[in-house]
C-alpha cells in the first residue's frame, strides 16, 4: 500500500477555505487509489514524526505550511525525493502577493522558503501563470502546473442545478478582505454605470443559488489567485465575468472556449487528471541517472550513533554516489548497545577503544578509491556535495571541506570562518578544514610523515600543514551559496554539532585544555613552516 504523510497548516474540519476544502477532496480521492493517509497540523508535526514515518515508507506531502517548523523543513530538505509541496498561493513571499511587483517578479530580499522549494521534489501549482510565477521567482524547474482545481461530483451537481435565467444586474462578493478587491469592483461598477448588488458571506449552496441569478460576476483581486474558484464557479453558472489579469483560471488554454454545462462537464472530467498527476509525481522513482564516483565515505560513530541513519541517507542521495561507505566506532557508553547492521554500510570498523580523531583516517588507507570523503557525526551533506568538491578539485586540486578556518592570529580559536556558516561564493584558500574532509587517497602519507603534538586534537590542523609542507598541496572550501544549500557540505551543522556531546563541549574536558591542545597543534605546524594564508607567525 502507498502511504503519504498530508502536512497543512489546517483542515477542512477546522477551518473552511478554498485550499482546506481542495486538500479534503485529494485526501479522499487518494485514499480511493488505495492510499493510506494520515493527517497532521502543520504546528504538531515535529522532526520525531518526520524521522519515524519515513523511516516506515511514508511519502510527504505538505499544502499550507506557514506553522510547520524551520527544523522540520531543513530535515526535509535532507531527505528531498521524500517530499512534494502542493502550493495553494505564494508562501515564497514575504507579502505573499507577487502582484506587488512588475511582471509579477519580487526583488531577492522579498523571496522565502526558497531551498525548501528547491529541495522538493515537485512542487505542484494550480495554473500555469501561477507555475510561471513562482519559477520565475523562485528559480526552479521542479513545478508541475496541475492545470485545474478540483470539485467533487456531488459539488458540480450542485453548479449545475443552480443555472437560470438572469438578471440584469451585476454581482460583487462583499468580503472584508482587502485582497479580494470589493472596492476596486465596486469602483469599476459605479464608473460603467452597471446596476450592482453585494453579497454577503454565505453558506455554499446559498451562495451558489444567489450569483447564479446575476448576468455579470465582477471580481477585481489585488493579489494574484493561483486559480480562483469563484470565478470558475460563477462561470459554470452562466455568468459574464468583468476582472483583471490576476486569475490563474484565466490563463489556461481551454477557459475562454468553455462555459455553462460544457464547462462543468470538462471540470468533472480533470478531477482523475489532476489527482493521478499527484500521485504520480509522489510515487515515481525518479529517472535522474546518479553519477557514480570514484569515492570512499568514512563515517564516524562515538557519542552520536542516531544521526547515522541520517548520515546514510543524505549520502545515499548524492548526485554522485560513493563506491562504499564505511563506519569507524570508536567505543563509547553511549553507542555500546547500537546495531550498525541496520543501516546496511558496506564495511564496518568496530572497536573496543576510542582511537579518537585519527583512527578513521587510518582505516581510509585501506580504500581502493580515488577520493575519500570523511564526516564527523554532525555533519549532513547537501545532496550535490561530492560533485561539488570534484568540479572544484578540477580548479582548485586540494583539501577540501565545508568547514574552512583562516588564522587572523597565532591562537587556535581566533580564525576567520568559511564555507557553511557564512556561505562562500567562490572557491576560497583556507588554513585548515574540519567537519568533513574530501581528499585523494593517495595524500594520506602525508598525514603520517610525523608524528603529530597530540593524537587527542588537531588532526584536521595536523593534515593541512602536512599537505603543503610535504607535497605543496593547499586547503579549499568548495562554494556554498546562500540559495543553493545542495551544494554544502553541511545542512545542520548549528542544529547537531552545538551540543554536550561535542569534544570542544565536553565536561571530561575543560574549554581550556580543548583549546590548549589546540594551540599546542597550531604551534607545532608554526614551528615546521606552516604557510597559513594570513602569513601568520607563531609567538609566545
Amino acid at each position: 500500500m502507498k502511504k503519504i504523510v498530508f502536512v497543512s497548516d489546517f483542515f477542512a474540519d477546522q477551518v473552511q477555505g478554498g485550499a482546506e476544502i481542495y486538500d479534503a477532496l485529494l485526501v479522499q480521492q487518494l485514499e480511493s487509489k488505495d492510499v493510506k493517509v494520515c493527517k497532521f497540523n502543520s504546528h504538531e508535526f515535529t522532526d520525531k514524526h518526520f524521522k519515524l514515518y519515513e523511516k516506515t515508507g511514508f511519502m510527504f506531502l505538505v499544502s499550507n505550511f506557514v506553522n510547520l517548523s524551520e527544523s522540520v523543513k531543513k530535515l526535509m530538505q535532507i531527505y528531498s525525493d521524500r517530499y512534494c509541496i502542493l502550493e495553494h498561493d505564494h508562501k515564497y513571499l514575504r507579502n505573499r502577493n507577487p502582484a506587488d511587483f512588475k511582471n509579477f517578479k519580487a526583488p531577492r530580499e522579498m523571496i522565502i522558503n526558497q531551498e525548501f522549494y528547491r529541495s522538493a521534489k515537485q512542487v505542484f501549482c494550480q495554473s500555469v501563470k501561477h507555475a510561471e510565477v513562482l519559477s520565475l521567482n523562485l528559480g526552479i524547474d521542479n513545478v508541475t502546473n496541475l492545470g485545474c482545481s478540483l470539485w467533487s461530483k456531488e459539488q458540480l451537481e450542485i453548479i449545475s442545478s443552480k443555472i437560470c435565467e438572469k438578471n440584469s444586474k451585476a454581482a460583487i462578493i462583499n468580503d472584508p478582505n482587502v485582497i479580494k478587491g470589493t472596492k476596486e469592483a465596486v469602483a469599476v461598477c459605479e464608473s460603467k454605470n452597471i446596476d450592482y448588488d453585494l453579497l454577503p458571506k454565505a453558506k455554499y449552496e446559498n451562495y451558489l443559488s444567489t450569483l447564479a441569478k446575476y448576468e455579470t460576476f465582477v471580481f477585481f483581486p489585488k493579489t494574484l489567485e493561483s486559480f480562483c474558484r469563484v470565478l470558475l464557479e460563477a462561470r459554470m453558472m452562466g455568468c459574464k465575468l468583468v476582472t483583471n489579469n490576476l486569475n490563474g483560471c484565466t490563463y489556461e488554454p481551454w477557459f475562454r472556449g468553455l462555459k455553462g454545462q460544457d464547462l462543468i462537464d470538462y471540470v468533472d472530467s480533470q478531477r482523475d487528471v489532476v489527482v493521478t498527476k499527484i500521485y504520480d509525481k509522489v510515487f515515481e522513482t525518479t529517472n535522474e541517472e546518479s553519477k557514480d564516483g570514484d569515492i570512499t565515505v568514512i563515517l564516524n560513530c562515538y557519542r552520536r550513533p542516531y544521526n547515522l541513519k541520517m548520515q546514510v541517507d543524505a549520502i545515499r542521495a548524492q548526485s554522485v554516489k560513493p563506491t562504499q561507505i564505511w563506519l569507524w566506532i570508536n567505543y563509547h557508553e553511549d553507542n555500546k548497545d547500537f546495531d550498525p547492521s541496520t543501516l546496511g554500510v558496506d564495511k564496518v570498523f568496530s572497536n573496543d577503544f576510542n582511537w579518537k580523531f585519527y583512527g578513521r583516517f587510518a582505516a581510509a588507507l585501506l580504500a581502493d578509491t580515488e577520493y575519500i570523503a570523511i564526516y564527523d557525526d554532525d555533519t549532513i551533506p547537501g545532496k550535490r556535495w561530492h560533485e561539488n568538491c570534484l568540479k572544484t578539485m578540477k580548479t582548485h586540486e586540494g583539501m577540501l571541506g565545508t568547514h574552512g578556518l583562516t588564522q587572523r592570529s597565532h591562537h587556535s580559536y581566533d580564525l576567520k570562518r568559511v564555507g557553511w556558516p557564512s556561505f562562500n561564493t567562490e572557491v576560497e584558500r583556507v588554513d585548515y578544514v574540519g567537519h568533513c574532509w574530501f581528499f585523494k587517497r593517495e595524500w594520506l602519507q602525508y598525514l603520517w610523515k610525523e608524528v603529530p603534538p597530540t593524537w587527542d586534537n588537531g588532526e584536521d590542523i595536523q593534515f593541512s600543514y602536512c599537505l603543503q609542507r610535504y607535497a605543496n598541496i593547499q586547503t579549499y572550501v568548495p562554494p556554498h551559496p546562500k540559495d543553493k544549500i545542495e551544494l554544502h557540505g553541511s545542512l545542520l551543522g548549528s542544529e547537531l554539532g552545538i551540543d554536550d556531546k561535542a569534544t570542544s563541549n565536553n565536561i571530561a574536558k575543560s574549554h581550556q585544555q580543548f583549546f590548549s591542545e589546540r594551540d599546542g597543534c597550531v604551534k607545532h605546524a608554526f614551528e615546521n613552516g606552516w604557510d597559513t594564508v594570513n602569513k601568520i607567525k607563531w609567538r609566545n
